[in-house]
Order: C-alpha cells, then structure tokens, then sequence
C-alpha cells in the first residue's frame, strides 16, 4: 500500500461549471515514477476555459477530471527503477508523460510528442489533489530557499522561456508583448531575464498595465490610444499573449524586417486572419507555441538567482475545497495568478 494510502482528496470536475471534492484512488506509481505530495498548485487559463466551457477546441471533457498543472511538492514514493533516495525530496513537476520513442521525442521536441500525456488535458488527471504522479525525472529537486508557490509556478515560467527562445530574445532585443496578465507579465520578466534592452506591453486595462510596469515592463501602452505600427515602435519580435485577433494584428505592424512573430494566446477564433502581405514584405518568421521541452532547469535557475519574481504574481490562497473560487478568481482584474493548496481543506 502507499504511504498516501488507498484514497486522496481531489477536486474534481464533474462537467462545464460543476466541481466536487471527493475521495478518489491515490494514482498507482510506475517503476520510472514517483508519487508526490502535492503543496501547491497555480490556477491556468486552461483549467479556467475547461471549467467554465467543458473544452478547449478538439480537448474535450467527457469524463470527470482532476485539473491543475502547474504544480509542486514532496516525492512520497519512488517506483522500482527509482532511488529510494529521492522519497523527501522538494520537487518542481513538468506536468507531461512522454512517449520517448515517437519521431519528435528522438529529436528532442518532446512537447510535440504524438502519444503525450499532459496534466489537466482530457482524459489525463491533472495536481488540484493531495497527491499527483509523474515520470521520475520530470519531477526537479529545489532548493529549500524556492517557495512552494514559486515552484509551481516554474511551469508558466517555462512558457516564458520556451516563447523567448522561439522569439529569438538576446541582449539588445526590444520586445513587444501583447496581453499585460500573468502569461505576458512572465514573458516581459523572462524577456529581460534573457538580455532584453526594452520590453513593451500593450494591454488595454489601466490597472493591468500599472502592474506590468511595476512587475517586469519598461514601458506599456494602451493599444486604443498608440498606433504600434508607427516606426517609432519598430521591434524585434512580437509575442502575442492576449488571445485577440486584433492585438495579433497590430502587434505584427510594429516588427522590423526579418524579427519575428510568436503565438502563445488562444484565440477564440479557430482561425485567425494574418496581414499576410506584411508578413511577406517584411519576411517574418511567425511560429506558435505548444508548451514546452528542456526548460525547467533554466527555470529554477531563473527563479533561485533572482532574475525573475514569481511570488510576486501570486494574488490569492485556496483551499481544496475552494478551487470553485480559485477558478472564478481571474474574474477579478486585480488577480494575477491563483493558487491552490491542497492540504488547506475543511473537515
């Protein structure tokens, strides 16, 4: 039997607007895993949309799902292959399962994995739990300096980096960055993590910018009010994080010849329209984003030398039985991220 025992306390979504706490079988360890003791777990967009709409495009909920995935906490219980040594280590988790044998895994593009696994997407149980299992070396040792909710949140911060990367973000660069919530907040702090000489971020809400500013911007706008495809505010690259097909739009007006174009946002629209003309023109190179692969080291590092502040997004505690709140919570323009931790629960 586990240490955890034969049964957990989950949140669990039932279906579209409807969540219960419940008592559910602690998941089974496999010989490569380890069993973790959840401490904390950040509130997604994702498990928001999921929530509130039962999918996200072809990801359908049709099955009750545990949600959450961005998420940290003590390995409890090693698999055979596994040393006994790990049982007590502080873990950062890198939410996805892998196939390791698929053409995009042997060439290292694991997050495009054709058989993956990924916390929170359907059918795959995801960390608002008291215990969550993951492959042995997706689950990252910590420092004992890192907060619990700074570990969690090392999987939003891998976005960040995996989105500079492809953004091709370096010392001297002058970043734009559409969306000024939590995801383009991370960017801007990565941005200047990697060098960045200005970091722009264009958000119509007046207190979301002011927190921007104070949070990783050097300068943000009003996209009502600033034409960004003036040259005045010619960039390097554009990272778009707002989910709105007129930000993409506006956004790719102020890219420079030959910078680029990266997609991180959801859209609600299946397809969006480009300025295409523009794009060729100026022969940019536009790429999206699915996820991440090889980032959580530079994400600890990021976090434990300083170079990025990710406790000071969090906005809000929840209890287990308070993930209806936690999920509501991004209704607030105020709230950054949320997070849940799952030993905090009623009797």
């Amino acid at each position: 039997m586990s240490p955890a025992g034969p049964t957990m306390w989950a949140s669990v979504l039932e279906s579209a607007n409807q969540v219960s706490l419940r008592q559910v079988p602690v998941p089974a360890v496999g010989p490569n895993q380890v069993l973790v003791q959840v401490a904390a777990v950040g509130v997604c967009g994702s498990d928001v949309h999921y929530y509130l709409h039962g999918r996200i495009g072809d990801f359908i909920v049709k099955q009750p799902m545990i949600l959450g995935h961005e998420a940290s906490g003590t390995i409890v219980e090693v698999g055979a292959n596994v040393p006994a040594g790990r049982v007590g280590q502080r873990v950062s988790i890198e939410p996805q399962h892998i196939c390791r044998v698929c053409a995009q895994c042997k060439a290292g593009r694991y997050n495009l994995c054709e058989h993956i696994e990924f916390y929170a997407t359907p059918p795959i149980d995801g960390a608002f739990a008291e215990y969550a299992v993951i492959d042995a070396d997706f689950a990252y040792p910590i420092p004992d300096s890192m907060s619990w909710d700074a570990a969690a949140l090392c999987e939003p911060l891998s976005v960040g980096i995996w989105s500079n990367k492809k953004a091709g973000t370096q010392p001297g660069s002058r970043i734009l960055i559409a969306g000024g919530g939590p995801i383009g907040i991370i960017l801007a702090q990565t941005a200047k993590a990697f060098g960045a000489a200005e970091v722009i971020i264009s958000e119509p809400q007046a207190g979301r910018r002011e927190l921007a500013l104070k949070l990783g911007a050097d300068t943000v706008v009003d996209p009502r009010e600033v034409d960004l495809s003036d040259p005045a505010w010619r960039v390097d690259a554009f990272i778009e994080a707002a989910g709105s097909d007129a930000a993409l739009v506006q956004g790719i007006g102020a890219v420079r010849g030959n910078g680029r174009v990266v997609l991180v946002g959801m859209s609600p629209s299946p397809d969006q329209t480009l300025p295409t003309a523009t794009i060729a023109a100026r022969e940019l190179v536009v790429t999206g984003i699915f996820r991440y692969a090889h980032t959580w080291p530079t994400a600890i590092g990021l976090i434990n030398e300083g170079k990025v502040n990710m406790d000071a997004l969090v906005t809000g505690h929840f209890g287990l039985d308070q993930v209806v709140e936690a999920l509501e919570s991004p209704r607030n323009p105020a709230t950054l991220k949320s997070i849940v931790v799952p030993s905090q629960r009623a009797a």
